[in-house]
C-alpha cells in the first residue's frame, strides 16, 4: 500500500443548474448493485421522502433481509417476478410477470407521489427482451421532473447509460463463489 498525503486543498464545484430529478444506474459484473441501491432507499426514506422499490426479479412472497428490514421500517418494497430464470417452470409467465411489474413501476414514476423510484434488477427483463427498452426510457425521459429513478442490473443497455444523469459500474475484483464458498444468508439475500 502507498501511503498519500490527506488533502488539504478542496475545489468546490459551482452548482450551475437547478436540482431535479435524476435517472441513476448501477450497474457491472461487480457485487453492490442492488445494496447500493438499498442504502440510497434508506437515505431518502430517512429524511421523510416517499420512496417505492420494485424487484423485477423477486417473487412477490420473497422475504430476504432487505424485506424484513424495509418492513419494520415501513419502506415499501414489491417482488414482481417469478425469481431468476434458470428456476423459472414457465419462461413466457416470467415475461408476462416482468411487462406487468413494469406497468406498476410506469404508473408510479408518471404519478410523481414518490421521490425516488428504484427499479431492481430491471436489466434482467430488458436483456431477456420480456420488456422493450423504448417504453422504459420514455417513462424516464416524461417522468415528473422532480422523481429520481435508480435502476439496476448488469449490463445496462448504452441506450440507458447515455440517458442516466449517473452511473456506477462495479467491477468484480474478486468473489468468494469462485473459491467455493456458497450463497450465506445477510450477506446475499
Amino acid at each position: 500500500m502507498q501511503i498519500e498525503t490527506p488533502p488539504v486543498d478542496y475545489q468546490r464545484v459551482q452548482p450551475s443548474a437547478e436540482r431535479r430529478g435524476l435517472v441513476i444506474v448501477h450497474t457491472g459484473d461487480g457485487k453492490g448493485k442492488s445494496t447500493a441501491a438499498f442504502g440510497l432507499a434508506l437515505r431518502a426514506h430517512g429524511r421523510g421522502k416517499a420512496v417505492k422499490i420494485y424487484q423485477f426479479m423477486k417473487v412477490p412472497s420473497a422475504r430476504f433481509g432487505e424485506h424484513r428490514m424495509f418492513e419494520q421500517l415501513g419502506l415499501p418494497i414489491e417482488g414482481l417476478g417469478d425469481g431468476f430464470s434458470w428456476k423459472s417452470k414457465d419462461l413466457e409467465h416470467s415475461a408476462q410477470l416482468a411487462r406487468d411489474g413494469w406497468t406498476r413501476a410506469e404508473s408510479t414514476i408518471r404519478a410523481g407521489e414518490h421521490f425516488l423510484v428504484v427499479l431492481d434488477e430491471i436489466m434482467y427483463p430488458l436483456r431477456y427482451g420480456w420488456l422493450p427498452l423504448e417504453p422504459v426510457l420514455q417513462a424516464l425521459r416524461e417522468r415528473p421532473a422532480h422523481v429520481h429513478v435508480l435502476l439496476t442490473g448488469r449490463n445496462a443497455p448504452e441506450e440507458l447509460i447515455a440517458l442516466a444523469d449517473t452511473v456506477t459500474e462495479m467491477a468484480l475484483v474478486k468473489h468468494h463463489f469462485k473459491a467455493g464458498v456458497p450463497a450465506q444468508r445477510g450477506i446475499e439475500d
